[in-house]
């Protein structure tokens, strides 16, 4: 399997949540220490406090996804080990920021890292853990939110990029687009409800099991990947297999 990473946006990214994280911790010790040096200064510690407190929340947000090891993509590459050399797997690198495009097709892959007990009933998810998820909520991670909308914003640019750039035989062979919704920390635990939910839930170690079983009924040709590959291709390497045509060099697979 094919590995494309974009590791300047991740570096960039674990950057900005350790600037956040520092910012914060000074912010909020400013405001502790005006609290009892100066108790009549309440409006301007109250600025500090919740400033402090927003900008501990950026600095978890970026942090757990781009600086915390493992860090989610190395986790998604891990999982899928084995897939075969016929699978691409782009991370940060294409409308959908964990991109998998194979003989199987085109999924869409959105990791979560929320512990706790995970279930989705009557439309909605839902996340519990008692007292100690409150805890990991405001002083180390958000909460599960949405996963389904964030999924389907992924899809529908992935979907977009595909129907503009591809023909019209290539692209229908590509639909569906399988998205997977996938579970990274050993603490979180599925529900059978979440077999309910609009897009296939499951743990990351049962990430590439579920990508075979998704799989089966698609079939692509060794030429429509190379289409599909050329659509997420990174600029300099669009350019450097250019440059290797022109000379009638063959393109490595």
């Amino acid at each position: 399997m094919r590995v494309v990473t974009n590791e300047k946006f991740i570096a960039r990214n674990a950057r900005l949540g350790r600037y956040a994280s520092v910012a914060s911790i000074i912010i909020l010790g400013a405001g502790v220490y005006l609290t009892f040096a100066r108790p009549d200064l309440v409006s301007l510690t109250f600025v500090l406090l919740i400033g402090g407190f927003i900008l501990s929340q950026v600095g978890i947000y970026f942090g757990n996804r781009w600086a915390k090891p493992p860090r989610l993509d190395i986790q998604i590459t891990k999982a899928l080990k084995g897939l075969g050399r016929d699978y691409t797997l782009y991370h940060y690198a294409t409308p959908a920021s964990h991109l998998l495009v194979g003989p199987g097709g085109v999924f869409v892959i959105v990791p979560r890292f929320q512990r706790g007990t995970i279930s989705y009933r009557k439309g909605k998810w839902r996340q519990r853990g008692g007292l100690m998820l409150w805890y990991w909520r405001i002083f180390a991670q958000e909460g599960i939110g949405r996963p389904d909308l964030e999924i389907g914003a992924e899809v529908e640019a992935v979907d977009r990029a595909l129907r503009k750039q591809l023909p019209d035989e290539d692209y229908e062979a590509l639909q569906p687009i399988k998205p997977i919704l996938v579970f990274t920390n050993p603490a979180a635990v599925l529900q059978e409800e979440v077999a309910e939910a609009p897009v296939p839930t499951v743990k990351i170690e049962d990430l590439k099991a579920a990508v075979k079983r998704l799989a089966r009924g698609t079939r692509l040709t060794g030429e429509q990947l190379k289409r599909v590959r050329a659509v997420f291709a990174p600029p300099e390497e669009a350019a450097s297999k250019g440059k290797a045509a022109q000379k009638g060099e063959k393109e490595e697979v």
